[in-house]
């Protein structure tokens, strides 16, 4: 994509009749989500979820501690026959637990993606609004490509703003 922008950027530079007209801006999409209303409503949410989430896993993880020490702890006294029982016993919930996290990973991955997805289409919509209004030709996201930018041509701010009024 990026490539496709210097290009761009490139291409208007030789015409200096494009070069007096064009005007390009950036905006920190990060910031403009994360403090906007609905941006934070999303991310307490989703820390709710993933906070519920982590007391279930730390439990589980912990019953998995004590049934590994206990398991420890007998080693000597058991017979080769249930020791090696309750060794699989083990690695079975082990493996249970491991793909209990792998899950509740990629739902909380989904949930974000679900939160944050109205968001990005309305937040992308004011962008192209905010621009317009202010005469930019093109608005880029403000990331680690960008090695510099003049601060004037910040529209985050703006964006945020007008945001919180498109209720």
């Amino acid at each position: 994509m990026l490539k496709y922008v210097i290009t761009t950027l490139c291409l208007l530079g030789l015409s200096a009749n494009a070069e007096a007209t064009f005007k390009l801006g950036t905006v920190d999409m990060q910031k403009a989500i994360q403090t906007s209303t609905a941006g934070k409503k999303a991310k307490t949410e989703l820390e709710a979820e993933f906070n519920k989430r982590k007391k279930e896993l730390e439990k589980k993880e912990g019953d998995l501690k004590k049934m590994k020490e206990d398991i420890e702890k007998k080693q000597a006294v058991l017979s080769e026959e249930v020791l090696g029982k309750k060794q699989s016993e083990f690695r079975d919930e082990m493996m249970k637990y491991q793909e209990s996290v792998q899950k509740n990973q990629m739902e909380i991955q989904k949930k974000e993606r679900d939160l944050t997805q109205p968001i990005l289409e309305k937040m992308r919509t004011v962008i192209a609004k905010v621009g317009k209004e202010k005469g930019y030709t093109m608005v880029i996201e403000n990331s680690a490509m960008v090695l510099y930018a003049e601060p004037g041509h910040d529209l985050t701010d703006d964006v945020i703003k007008s945001f919180e009024k498109e209720k």
